[in-house]
């Protein structure tokens, strides 16, 4: 028996799964008739009075282990103050009515709120997991545990996908969810690229042909260094990474780090910029007017 305030809360799916996976049924109580839940509540209080005051144990094991040979010695053998009866002759009867333990205990998930990536996917932990197209620039609620991540209509709680937990790094995504054609987003992306300097452009499309959809947070990544590092030093570290073969935003990364902006030598940018030899030559001659 439950709270009618709880009761309201078996519209979660939440609550309903849990209720589900046992096979049990909510019973409310009538409102403003507290002394129907009375029996309900007065085992918590009887378990802290009774075995637990005043205890201190080490480990929820320990703990356990008490609470076990407490019941066994003291709780099942004692008469009932209400029905005047032995506790464990009363199981004992009803026993055989009682439903079996599901095989694994209900999962407990971690939850939280997840804005659906321009790729499509949602992250937990490092790990990525896609709901159903439609969703790109929306909320999401998301679940999970050690084995699963769920997704569900934050409105309704209606599940959308539930994906077995990847590896960090690694996606999952159900095969009919996969685009058929390269999203408008991706196109205006990669023309971002591209302006931003050729060699750029060149390694991010390289990216997207080779990783599809799941290479648009890496083409972000690029973008970004170009943002913090400037565009002419990207510029260079994609270069090195189409020379070599190697079309991957870790690269150009670990490249910059080993080739900060302070060591490169200066270079040609805009046309209107005369050769450096000009500014040189033009310092030269100034210096031998005065010593002379």
């Amino acid at each position: 028996m439950i709270k009618p305030d709880v009761y309201d809360a078996t519209l979660n799916p939440l609550f309903r799964d849990v209720l589900s996976h046992y096979g049990v049924v909510a019973l409310a109580c009538r409102v403003r008739d507290p002394n129907r839940k009375g029996k309900v509540e007065s085992g918590v209080g009887h378990a802290k009075r009774t075995p637990l005051k005043g205890m201190h144990f080490e480990s929820l094991e320990e703990a356990q282990a008490y609470l076990d040979r407490w019941e066994e010695r003291w709780a099942d053998t004692r008469i009932h103050g209400t029905t005047k009866r032995q506790v464990s002759a009363m199981f004992a009867e009803e026993q055989p009515s009682l439903l079996a333990l599901p095989l694994e205990p209900f999962r407990y998930y971690q939850h939280g709120m997840r804005t659906v990536h321009r790729d499509g996917y949602v992250e937990v932990e490092a790990a990525y997991s896609a709901p159903p197209p439609g969703w790109i620039g929306k909320q999401v609620a998301v679940q999970w545990d050690g084995l699963r991540v769920r997704i569900l209509d934050p409105k309704t709680g209606e599940l959308l996908r539930e994906h077995r937990r990847a590896e960090r790094g690694w996606r999952r995504i159900q095969e009919s969810d996969r685009p058929s054609r390269t999203p408008t987003t991706t196109h205006k992306l990669l023309a971002r690229a591209g302006l931003a300097g050729q060699s750029i452009g060149v390694l991010c499309n390289e990216i997207h042909v080779r990783q599809g959809e799941v290479g648009v947070r890496r083409i972000l990544g690029v973008l970004a260094l170009a943002k913090k590092h400037g565009v002419v030093l990207v510029e260079d570290a994609c270069v090195a990474a189409i020379d070599l073969g190697v079309f991957d935003y870790r690269f150009v990364r670990k490249w910059i780090d080993r080739h900060p902006a302070c060591v490169l030598t200066l270079r040609q940018v805009d046309p209107l910029i005369r050769d450096l030899t000009h500014y040189r030559n033009f310092i030269d001659r100034k210096a031998e007017k005065e010593t002379s």
